[in-house]
């Protein structure tokens, strides 16, 4: 047994010949703490022949101020000190997060068990009792270092698989964003796309319609050019037979009985009443039919890389004879009434084609408002359109409204009118483009405006508004 006292002659009692022999490479760095010089003494004597770097420290004071100049990897600590007991050097020690983990083995006198729960309480991982045996101090003095350096590698291993895995983790995070981005870019693209795709699919049918007016009215054309151009002159050949007929009759007061069975069998005096007015009604069609052969060419206009000066009213007209069918009686409704309101307005620098595209897709959509009517047995309004057309009062903006007095729309609806692909119609009878193309056509292309007003059960308004 060797007793620590705080005198060094109690050393006798244990043979220091029997240590063994320290090797070169330090077992340890070991922090002692006593305030007796002999006991410290001893301690270091003991460790440092087993290879044990060891600092005394007379005062729990010094060694709480010196600790911080070399951690060690072991607290050999007294109870019993004059400034500052072991107890409270323990606390301290453990509420500073650079020592807290540093493992401290009380060596004391006092043997109560009351002091040995104390030393435990304060952050003690053991406690050694005086008199000790140096084996017993180097065998806890071995097991708690080597215990605390597996700690503090296992500790550095978590610590740097947690970097590794927070890295990782960072790595992952980013990754999943970059995917995100690259997922959301894709979504986008293909939308884009899509669109794109319905949109060449929506202008190629209105360029297949242009091109298809355009041929019927070039063929209409030809015929009805050569209609007028012989209807004047077979009404002057025919009023001159007329004449010639009136001179016969003046001349020749009293024909023979086969002509004058001929006369009242033709009805001749009819004939030469009625046939100059035959002709002029031909004249009329033919003016007719070049009436709406020049609203299908006006209608059917290619759009040049630039604007062109444009009749509004020419446009709205032209397009009312294209859906002229859709307006009759189809058996399920009564016709549709246009109501036109035009105002006094100058030719507009537009897409003349694009914005006829606009005028066909808004006037289809009052069509088809009006013909969803019939299954409304309430609405018995009679059905019309009315299209108006004025200046603003600060003359920058030519306004369309085009208004039909329809089922008008849902709060559900009317948020995502312009939204792309959606509808409101019947499969096969709506494609969600119309109106997206129509608020691209008007505010991109023309720098418009083009907005709505419905109230569900009383109809909808839409406004196009185009800068002068």
């Amino acid at each position: 047994m060797i007793e620590l006292a705080s005198k060094p002659n109690i050393i006798q009692k244990q043979s220091l010949a029997s240590t063994p022999t320290p090797s070169n490479f330090p077992q340890g760095n070991i922090l002692a703490i006593d305030d007796t010089p002999a006991n410290l003494q001893l301690l270091v004597g003991l460790l440092s022949k087993q290879g044990y770097k060891v600092r005394p420290m007379p005062s729990g004071t010094l060694a709480l101020q010196g600790i911080h100049l070399d951690y060690p990897d072991l607290i050999l600590l007294d109870i019993q000190m004059p400034d500052m007991n072991g107890y409270e050097v323990c606390k301290q020690l453990k509420a500073d997060d650079r020592t807290r983990d540093i493992p401290v083995v009380f060596i004391s006198s006092l043997d109560d068990v009351f002091d040995k729960v104390e030393a435990f309480k304060a952050g003690g991982i053991d406690y050694i009792t005086k008199p000790f045996h140096a084996e017993e101090v180097f065998a806890r003095v071995q097991t708690h270092i080597t215990l605390y350096r597996l700690q503090k590698k296992l500790q550095e291993k978590t610590e740097d698989q947690d970097r590794q895995l927070q890295e990782q983790n960072l790595i992952l995070e980013q990754t999943i964003e970059r995917l995100e981005e690259a997922n959301q870019e894709l979504q986008e693209r293909f939308q884009q796309l899509q669109k794109a795709q319905l949109q060449l699919v929506q202008s190629e049918k209105m360029a297949t319609l242009g091109q298809l007016v355009a041929g019927v009215a070039h063929e209409i054309n030809n015929p009805v050019g050569f209609i007028e151009g012989n209807v004047d002159c077979a009404l002057g050949y025919i009023q001159d037979l007329i004449d010639l007929l009136q001179l016969y009759q003046n001349k020749l007061p009293a024909p023979d009985v086969e002509i004058q069975e001929y006369i009242e069998e033709i009805d001749l005096d009819f004939l030469i009443d009625d046939l100059p007015k035959t002709i002029a009604s031909m004249k009329t069609g033919s003016a007719r039919i070049r009436n709406i052969s020049n609203s299908l060419r006006t209608f059917s206009r290619g759009d040049s890389d630039r604007k062109v000066d444009f009749n509004i009213h020419e446009g709205i007209d032209s397009t009312l004879l294209i859906l002229k069918h859709r307006l009759k009686d189809n058996g399920e409704r009564p016709a549709i009434e246009v109501i036109k309101d035009y105002g006094e307005l100058p030719e507009i620098e537009c897409l003349p084609g694009k914005l006829n595209q606009v005028f066909m897709n808004l006037l289809s959509n009052a069509i088809d408002a009006l013909d969803e009517a019939k299954n409304y047995p309430n609405h018995f309004q009679p059905q019309q359109i009315t299209i108006k057309t004025e200046i603003e009062a600060d003359k920058e903006r030519a306004i369309v409204w085009i208004k039909d007095n329809g089922i008008g729309m849902s709060e559900q609806s009317q948020n995502k009118v312009f939204d792309h692909l959606f509808t409101t119609k019947e499969v096969g009878k709506g494609t969600g483009l119309g109106l997206s193309i129509a608020r691209e056509i008007i505010e991109e292309k023309h720098g418009g405006k083009i907005w709505f007003e419905s109230e569900l059960g009383k109809g909808t308004k839409f406004a196009i508004a185009l800068p002068l």
